[in-house]
């Protein structure tokens, strides 16, 4: 075997993310949101790890990993960028394989939500209605580990969820690691359609697929929030995914059956679904003149198939549309990263030495301003949009990022939708910065123990400066001038083989030379 083909398949940057994954998910059993009343850790001698001492150094094993992973990732992705990586994409398929395989048996971390769904399948499994009864009407293990402020709330999933999460307590029971880690394996399934997905679609718009799967699947703060978290998000992201790469390859009812069932893991992959619309028209536009019959034919296919496969999974749960009742409790979430809650904020904050206004009293009119403001620019998208399959894809990008910034209450790892979406099209530098900056501050600003360090000035600072940093180092060599220590954090190559990028590395084209293997 030649030195070239040894580095192509044991990447050296792929094994140093394998590591800071493997650091990372041990850590957990330190910081992570340990399952309580539970003396499982404790029989496995394990327990040490999650006090005194025994933190502190999983604090720094933890931190020490997702320092790796970031390395790792913004090297691949300089490499990648400047044309000298030898990752192909079978390797990097196998890198994003490699990166979660340690996370499936973490500690849950960075929010107690894992608990939730298995609470709220136990209750449907004891004869409950989770979409009018909350999960403390089965108390035990489960709902003693969940976040208590969701213990007597409804479920916001959509039907097909909640018959997979039933799935999953009826094996495992009362048994909270058991339920945890076959929750994990179900949802590694999304994780499986976007290592095909996310290529293909990236594929048919001419962008890069090494870059595609670099920029969403080997971002290390994806795979700590939805592999390590774990969330259900996870498996819709990859439905989501994997319909819009079958809608674009001329497949547009498998397409739309696959975003049928996106919408029944968990309703907000449906902002995809209008825009297949003018994919399909598209289609038959480059095969044949189109006419009224087809124009209405395929406006009603699009909107009955999802809606029947989103039937035949309520029939099959048997509770009707309750899943309504439950999506109001997503207002209980108060965080700054959408836009209705950060005016929220600013106004209270604004006008408090004038008058003194609760935030509860400011949101419900900021949100509802939202969501007005929202409803009018999905329908300006959907018909801006609608020239061709490329810019119908486009939109439904847009479309899903206005709904993350304007909906009542987001999550940073929600923002990855908008991703799953763009990698259609070859992004520019600065755009890839700004996904490398703002998820290195998300991995940092959300702490493994559910705990948030945006109103701590100082720790935000840090987090804001290493997401810079990390963005930067994304373009530019050895930012920092840290010498023979910066070539290697900051993945500089030899001079004989450094590419010509002085203001950072070229975006990758439709028209440049494809080198995808």
């Amino acid at each position: 075997m030649t030195t070239r083909r040894f580095r192509s398949r044991w990447h050296p940057d792929a094994v140093l993310g394998f590591l800071g994954a493997l650091a990372l998910s041990v850590g957990t059993y330190g910081l992570g949101d340990i399952p309580r009343n539970d003396h499982t850790l404790a029989r496995l001698g394990l327990a040490p790890m999650s006090y005194g001492h025994g933190k502190t150094l999983s604090w720094l094993v933890f931190w020490g990993g997702a320092a790796l992973m970031v390395i790792a990732w913004v090297r691949i992705g300089r490499a990648l960028a400047g044309r000298t990586s030898g990752l192909s994409v079978r390797a990097a398929r196998w890198t994003v394989c490699a990166w979660a395989a340690p996370m499936v048996f973490a500690i849950p971390v960075f929010s107690r939500d894992v608990y939730a769904y298995l609470g709220q399948a136990m209750v449907l499994a004891q004869g409950f209605d989770p979409y009018y009864d909350g999960p403390a009407h089965h108390p035990g293990p489960i709902v003693d580990s969940m976040a208590q402020i969701w213990a007597p709330t409804t479920s916001p999933y959509s039907p097909a969820f909640m018959l997979l999460a039933r799935g999953v307590v009826a094996v495992t029971g009362e048994n909270v690691f058991g339920g945890v880690l076959l929750m994990r394996v179900v949802l590694l399934a999304g994780l499986a359609l976007c290592l095909w997905a996310l290529p293909a679609l990236a594929a048919r718009f001419g962008a890069s697929r090494r870059m595609a799967l670099w920029l969403v699947l080997l971002n290390p703060m994806l795979l700590a929030h939805l592999v390590a978290g774990p969330h259900l998000e996870l498996l819709m992201m990859g439905f989501l995914a994997a319909g819009v790469a079958l809608a674009v390859t001329d497949r547009p009812v498998w397409g739309l059956l696959l975003l049928g069932v996106a919408a029944s893991i968990k309703i907000t992959a449906a902002i995809a679904i209008p825009f297949v619309v003018w994919i399909w028209l598209d289609q038959l536009r480059r095969q044949r003149a189109v006419t009224g019959k087809d124009r209405v034919g395929v406006f009603a296919a699009t909107a009955l198939i999802p809606a029947a496969v989103f039937g035949v999974f309520t029939l099959l749960l048997g509770l009707g549309i309750g899943w309504i009742n439950g999506l109001s409790w997503a207002s209980r979430i108060i965080n700054p990263f959408t836009v209705p809650t950060l005016v929220g904020h600013v106004v209270t904050y604004v006008a408090a030495p004038w008058q003194v206004w609760n935030l509860q009293e400011v949101l419900p009119v900021t949100r509802a301003i939202g969501q007005a403001v929202l409803a009018v620019v999905l329908v300006w998208l959907w018909w801006r949009f609608r020239a061709d399959a490329r810019t119908a894809v486009a939109g439904a990008a847009w479309a899903m990022l206005a709904l993350l910034l304007l909906e009542p209450s987001t999550l940073p790892w929600y923002y990855v939708w908008t991703l799953v979406l763009a990698i259609a099209f070859p992004l520019p530098l600065w755009v890839r910065q700004s996904v490398v900056g703002i998820s290195v501050y998300f991995l940092i600003v959300f702490q493994p123990d559910d705990s948030i360090l945006f109103y701590k000035p100082v720790e935000t600072l840090i987090a804001v400066a290493l997401g810079v940093l990390a963005a930067v180092s994304l373009g530019r060599t050895d930012p920092l001038r840290l010498g023979r220590a910066g070539r290697w954090l900051f993945a500089v190559p030899p001079a004989d083989t450094a590419p010509d990028i002085p203001g950072g590395a070229p975006a990758v084209s439709a028209s440049t030379p494809r080198t995808d293997v």
